[in-house]
């Protein structure tokens, strides 16, 4: 998986922001991804939506195009140790059929770099 993992930068800075339930409702034609947690519902909005907060890091999303295995081994573990090995923030969230990584806006092209060549690595 890892070689054919084809990282693609999906346009657009977001933010990460913790809402009640109630709210979601009302932002969830905004947000790229939600997840429940027991502080509330994070869900992953454009860094320009109203609900971002002032100051809010900017993430950029990378999707690995490889059509990843929810009982698959391996691929976020190296992924994350590459991008940590420079220093890269990342925030991994899997979907059903491929992995979205968050990293900092200022470090996408580094991070996108890191991705490539761990691919390239692996053939």
């Amino acid at each position: 998986m890892i070689a054919g993992m084809a990282p693609r930068l999906v346009p657009g800075d977001v933010c990460f922001v913790t809402v009640h339930e109630t709210e979601v409702a009302a932002l969830l034609p905004s947000a790229r991804a939600m997840m429940r947690e027991s502080e509330g519902v994070t869900l992953v909005l454009p860094l320009a939506h109203p609900r971002c907060p002032d100051g809010a890091l900017a993430l950029r999303q990378i999707t690995l195009s490889v059509r990843s295995a929810l009982d698959g081994v391996g691929l976020t573990a190296a992924v994350s140790a590459a991008l940590a090995a420079r220093g890269i923030p990342c925030n991994v969230i899997a979907g059903a059929c491929h992995d979205h990584l968050f990293v900092p806006a200022t470090r996408e092209e580094e991070a996108q770099q890191t991705l490539v060549a761990l691919a390239d690595a692996t053939r």
